[in-house]
């Protein structure tokens, strides 16, 4: 059993989700790409934790799009199943942040998955831009 030891010392966010039926293949077994929802459940939990949502970045023109995807699967899990989304904050620039994610099995807290997405800024006009200051200052935090 694998043990997420990589976030013991960092500063994480957990939130739980049970395994939909939907997210599963014939066999009741989560299918692949539900990993990248829950990455982005995982995400916008991190970020209401530090103060801020999506939606406000938003608001003021600003997107952060996914310019690389790492998943590494080590196990599976199935229908109905709890996991726990943790992610943390793995780099941040001005105009750039990545995110770490790990998703357990809540019950035995075995790693089935780890990966990362990293982010780029867009400001209002579509180019690549700085965050604004607020919302770095709230992700260092």
């Amino acid at each position: 059993m694998a043990v997420d030891k990589e976030t013991d010392h960092k500063d994480y966010v957990d939130v739980d989700v049970r395994v939909r039926y939907a997210e599963t293949d014939q066999m009741g077994v989560a299918y692949y790409g539900s990993y990248v929802v829950w990455f982005e459940v995982g995400r916008s939990a991190y970020c209401r934790a530090k103060g801020f949502s999506y939606r406000e970045l938003e608001e003021m023109g600003y997107r952060l799009v996914v310019v690389d995807l790492r998943c590494r699967y080590k196990g599976s899990v199935k229908y109905d199943e709890i996991i726990v989304v943790r992610t943390h904050l793995k780099d941040l620039k001005t105009r750039m942040v990545t995110f770490g994610y790990r998703i357990l099995k809540k019950e035995t807290q075995e790693v089935v998955v780890h990966g990362e997405t990293q982010h780029l800024c867009l400001n209002k006009r579509g180019n690549p831009g700085s965050m604004p200051e607020k919302f770095l200052n709230r992700l260092k935090s």
